[in-house]
């Protein structure tokens, strides 16, 4: 009970935190992924992302992800295809305005291991349908989790998470964007964890904080795992 409440402290502390986006341009993100064994080779992907310009209530962006995945070996390398759905509400020249985006995607994840740091490498390839335009975009992301009070990601472990992750367009500017995250996680059961923490996204004209808190569900959809 005492890691559950010092788990909601931190989680409401954050968003007290983020609840001052208007004065330091600090927003909030609430962010569920899953990724789920369908059988021993294929896994389903599904995400919901709650972006808003203030701690809840000023939406700028709701994201809503899903595709199928396939692992080339045992539990890594694996290759996926997958669709997204983004509503963002921008404001321009102080208006709010609303654009809709639908994404294919494609991606390939590694992951590798060294003593206690867990390194993730994904490479994915979007193509992306803008209400009055098409883009296509790579993203490369580089992630570490690093167990604290035990060697490996056991369940009641607490972890250190930080990743970079770079944007790059095909057409002109090249570069779209980069962001920088630092977490603390908790590993609550074999299947279930979460995180809290700070990323900042850097574009080529806006430099902006975001709270960050996010639930990562991987309970199988099959009985063999």
């Amino acid at each position: 009970m005492k890691i559950v409440r010092s788990l909601a402290v931190m989680v409401f502390s954050l968003a007290a935190t983020a609840s001052f986006a208007q004065k330091s341009d600090l927003g909030a993100w609430y962010m569920y992924f899953g990724n789920n064994k369908i059988s021993k080779k294929f896994n389903l992907h599904n995400e919901i992302q709650y972006r808003n310009f203030n701690a809840g209530g000023d939406l700028e962006q709701l994201l809503i992800r899903t595709g199928i995945g396939y692992d080339l070996t045992e539990n890594n390398n694996n290759i996926l295809l997958g669709y997204g759905f983004i509503l963002s509400r921008p404001y321009i020249n102080g208006e709010k305005t609303e654009n809709i985006e639908h994404r294919i995607f494609q991606q390939y994840i590694t992951k590798q291991k060294f003593g206690r740091f867990n390194l993730q490498h994904r490479y994915r390839m979007e193509e992306r349908f803008l209400q009055d335009d098409f883009r296509m975009r790579f993203r490369y992301f580089l992630g570490l989790n690093i167990p604290i009070n035990n060697k490996e990601m056991l369940p009641k472990t607490f972890y250190g998470s930080v990743y970079n992750e770079i944007f790059l367009n095909f057409d002109s500017p090249t570069f779209d964007r980069n962001r920088v995250y630092g977490a603390l996680g908790y590993v609550i059961n074999k299947n279930m964890r979460i995180e809290a923490g700070y990323m900042n996204q850097i574009q080529e004209n806006r430099n902006r904080g975001q709270v960050q808190i996010g639930f990562y569900n991987n309970i199988p959809f099959t009985k063999n795992d």
